[in-house]
């Protein structure tokens, strides 16, 4: 059967008018946004939405793909033989962790050093000094410290996803006998559980600290990272289903059925409803408890009773998108093997999550001044184009099967 796959010219079309696209929302926002200029205090406005964008849309995308690493390594570590029959397409969008993981980099980077205190108000000396709730978080809300551990943090997340992939490919350069093969598994077990480890360490606790909530650097919520690993974790599953519908369609993936969609299908639907229990768990219970130092996050958001907030058609948007759409569509069983719902749905809540970083990131930076147009949607489409770009030379350049997996059998047999 043939397992290599070729990008059809429409994809290279699509990849490459999304990325100029994206160049040219860029090239846009260096003219009219004049980035580099000061921005303290309200001052210059585009030049703090040129940045927050950039933020906003860097870290979104690239835990989006990170996840793609994390659903291989904890479905390693579960001994899951299911998803073989479509693990490259995991590997393919893991692939593109580096190159987005530099990009973010260098945006924080620009941040930090840059000293943009409209997007990180805690890089403002004078105000830390007099200001008790930033001089305690100074600890870790510091250029060093953030940079350091983001550095860190990319590092070892490209490092430790690059050390899957290659294991992978050479599993099908050689044979699998009973011991080898057992050798084989143990060692994905231990490197799956060393990323599984960092990961931990990184998104599910300390990263969307640093990288988001120091935006609003007076608040904190303690789901907000896990918040935040729903959102990405949801998304990236809906990546992969995308990528799977799409290279069936083309007749690839010979040994994906309707029972490994409806399988992809059960974990978009389930993180739904898990995002969901941590949007009440964040909102109403902070909400509810009226604590003036936690409802201000949310009153510039949606604002009080008196008056409505800029923000707040978004945020409850979010969960129509994000609860109700999942919720509704993919509760039965046939919704779920259902291509062209799965496929709807897959971009609908990318969508939804990408809205969900814009209502985190700009409310602490544009305030009530916040426009959503040619730039936001531009940017956007440069990081999809990339995705896409990364992936699909991935997908080339390698067999859509790991032939040689262990696992594989059962895979071909799986059934729900």
């Amino acid at each position: 059967m043939d397992h290599q796959f070729q990008l059809p010219g429409s994809y290279k079309k699509w990849t490459y008018g999304l990325i100029g696209a994206g160049v040219i929302a860029l090239l846009y926002g260096f003219i009219m946004f004049h980035p580099f200029a000061h921005a303290g205090h309200g001052e210059n406005v585009n030049s703090t939405r040129f940045w927050a964008v950039l933020l906003q849309n860097s870290v979104f995308f690239l835990l989006v793909v990170n996840a793609a690493m994390f659903f291989i390594c904890v479905t390693t570590m579960a001994m899951g033989g299911w998803v073989i029959a479509f693990r490259r397409v995991s590997e393919a969008i893991s692939s593109v962790v580096p190159i987005l993981g530099v990009i973010t980099f260098v945006i924080l980077m620009c941040l930090v050093f840059g000293g943009r205190t409209d997007i990180y108000h805690w890089l403002d000396k004078e105000a830390v000094a007099g200001d008790h709730i930033l001089n305690g978080k100074k600890g870790f809300l510091n250029p060093v410290f953030f940079t350091v551990w983001s550095a860190i943090t990319i590092f070892l997340w490209s490092f430790l996803g690059r050390k899957m992939r290659s294991m992978s490919l050479k599993s099908d350069k050689d044979s699998m006998d009973y011991e080898t093969g057992k050798k084989w598994i143990w060692d994905n077990t231990v490197w799956a559980s060393l990323y599984t480890i960092v990961f931990t360490l990184t998104v599910a606790s300390t990263i969307p600290w640093l990288w988001l909530m120091s935006i609003d650097a007076h608040w904190y919520s303690t789901m907000y990272s896990w918040y935040t690993f729903a959102s990405t974790f949801v998304s990236g599953i809906s990546l992969i289903a995308l990528y799977v519908i799409y290279l069936k369609n083309r007749g690839q993936l010979t040994y994906v059925n309707e029972e490994h969609l409806h399988d992809l299908g059960k974990f978009m639907f389930a993180f739904s409803v898990f995002w969901t229990y941590l949007w009440f768990s964040q909102y109403m219970l902070i909400w509810y408890s009226n604590q003036p130092e936690e409802t201000k996050y949310f009153i510039e958001r949606i604002g009080t009773a008196e008056k409505a907030g800029p923000y707040k058609a978004i945020f409850f948007l979010n969960l129509i998108i994000n609860f109700l759409a999942p919720l509704l569509i993919l509760m039965k069983k046939g919704t779920k093997r259902n291509w062209t719902l799965m496929t709807f749905m897959a971009v609908l809540i990318i969508f939804g999550h990408w809205l969900d970083f814009f209502q985190m990131v700009m409310p602490g930076t544009l305030h009530d001044h916040y426009t959503m147009g040619f730039f936001e949607f531009g940017i956007a489409a440069l990081f999809v184009g990339l995705i896409m770009w990364g992936t699909g030379n991935y997908l080339s350049k390698h067999s859509l099967l790991t032939k040689n997996h262990p696992f594989l059998k059962e895979s071909m047999i799986h059934h729900t």
